[in-house]
């Protein structure tokens, strides 16, 4: 490789890395503020939920009413996904410490 080759090479994972960066820096941002709205929501299905969803399915709820946050199948999904990626995201920080 010759060296103008290499600057190139390198110039391009710079920029990628950077990039990548950048993206993850605003994307934590986000599930941060976001973890803050799910302890609320998790307060939610211990609490009032039932009643919710008891409610809904007696037919007391208005019919046009958006009512994703009754199914029990998204909240076991949600649940499920939010603890994987929080997995996720400590196995890629202990590897990248790793290999530093």
């Amino acid at each position: 490789m010759t060296q103008p080759e290499r600057i190139k090479h390198f110039e391009k994972i710079f920029d990628e890395t950077s990039a990548a960066v950048n993206e993850l820096e605003r994307a934590l941002e986000t599930y941060a503020a976001a973890q803050k709205k799910y302890s609320e929501l998790m307060a939610y299905y211990g609490g009032d939920w039932v009643k919710d969803y008891e409610d809904d399915e007696a037919g007391k709820l208005p019919k046009d009413l958006k009512r994703g946050v009754l199914s029990q199948d998204g909240v076991y999904d949600l649940l499920t996904k939010n603890r994987e990626l929080q997995a996720r995201m400590l196995e890629v920080l202990a590897e990248t410490i790793r290999n530093r």
